[in-house]
């Protein structure tokens, strides 16, 4: 185990916020602060890096609880502007998925398979104060004997409504580009033939589970900032895997972890749920997340002062090799070339653009820095780790 100069705790730091005394700087920020005082000086002097991201996040979603009627019914089918929302739970009690559709979407309808709707959607109209219109139907029972059910509802009018995302905040992810000989259109936006584009996500030195790497910090019951709101982690998301490859920073070359989230979607802002609809591929909804990451060591400083020179990422075919990935990545770059507007990659120059927001994460790593300094947002420890991957830690801390 190593020994550490600097050791804080989660009390300490959150005595330090509610007096006003703690020093917040988003991770941006940390990177040059890192690079000027050491690791060590910078553990002293900063409590809490903040990080965020925002961009698509498919496995999203709500559940809605929408009240009952008089007399009852048992929902057995429930539609939301016309997207159907899964009513296999209590009698009033529906989930609605971030990337289910309107099933008369005229869109579709002039262009099969494209969706210009869907339960993404719904969410961000319900945060934003429209009206949307539910329709339920019932086989009917004893006890629920209503069969049909319409009402036009805005989100006060649910007694419940809770956003809650199996799988948010990928750690990390691919850069997709495309050797075939025709565009696709895939979940990472259209992709142009022989390689002519290469498309990526995830904000790069902002996102923050590349800010901890080790899950150190983040686990079941972290309080984070979500869709505007405040909200929790619940767990390690669907599709967590720790084992990818990694750099010797300990920063992951892939997709790795992923986190699952929840939080009180009546105080979420539609400037940070938004919907979304990829050509070709179908709905979803852009998703903001920010998390405070305590610096309880100089190694939590060193982790959260990684840039987006450091952080390499996958550059996948997705014209000739995914979904099934036999061959692995073709090559890895970073998020500073990525960012730069074009790669070279195969002998040629290729555009670049990303599907995520920086300057939108950037924001949400600011307004979470405010709230802290500002005393109203404390940290929140986590009763329960990720699963992780042991890591040798850095040359230059001191170890026992």
């Amino acid at each position: 185990m190593a020994e550490f100069q600097v050791n804080k705790t989660f009390a300490e730091i959150n005595e330090k916020i509610k007096q006003g005394r703690a020093v917040v700087v988003t991770a941006e920020e940390m990177i040059d602060i890192t690079r000027e005082h050491g690791a060590v000086e910078a553990a002293r002097k900063i409590d809490v890096v903040t990080t965020g991201t925002f961009g698509i996040m498919c496995s999203s979603g709500a559940f809605l609880n929408f009240g009952h009627s008089n007399p009852r019914m048992k929902a057995q089918k429930v539609y939301l502007n016309g997207v159907e929302a899964y009513a296999g739970l209590a009698a009033v009690d529906v989930y609605i998925g971030a990337t289910q559709v309107k099933e008369d979407d005229p869109l579709n309808k002039v262009f099969p398979g494209r969706f210009r709707y869907g339960g993404g959607h719904v969410i961000e109209d319900l945060v934003a104060g429209r009206e949307v219109q539910l329709q339920a139907i019932s086989y009917g029972t004893d006890c629920y004997p209503r069969r049909s059910y319409e009402r036009t509802m805005t989100l006060k009018d649910f007694p419940d409504a809770v956003l809650l995302n199996p799988r948010n905040a990928y750690q990390n992810y691919n850069c997709a580009v495309n050797f075939s000989k025709k565009t696709i259109y895939t979940y990472m936006g259209m992709i142009r033939p022989e390689c002519s584009n290469a498309n990526f996500s995830t904000a790069g030195q902002l996102s923050p589970l590349l800010n901890d790497p080790l899950y150190k910090t983040i686990g079941m019951g972290t309080r984070i900032f979500l869709g505007g709101g405040v909200g929790y982690v619940i767990g390690a998301g669907t599709q967590h895997n720790p084992g990818v490859r990694r750099s010797e920073n300990g920063v992951v070359m892939g997709g790795a972890g992923t986190l699952a989230v929840k939080g009180d979607l009546k105080g979420m802002s539609s400037r940070f749920l938004r919907g979304a609809s990829l050509t070709g591929y179908g709905c979803s909804l852009n998703v903001g997340i920010g998390i405070p990451i305590p610096i309880l060591n100089e190694e939590m400083a060193q982790f959260t002062a990684v840039s987006d020179a450091e952080i390499s990422v996958p550059v996948v075919d997705y014209g000739n090799d995914y979904p099934n990935m036999a061959g692995g990545p073709l090559a890895y770059v970073t998020y500073a070339q990525l960012k730069s507007g074009t790669i070279t990659f195969d002998g040629r120059e290729v555009v670049t653009a990303p599907l995520s927001s920086y300057s939108a994460a950037l924001e949400i790593a600011t307004i979470l820095k405010e709230w802290i300094q500002s005393g109203q947002f404390l940290l929140g420890e986590a009763q329960e780790t990720l699963p992780s991957v042991p890591f040798a830690g850095f040359p230059n801390l001191a170890k026992s």
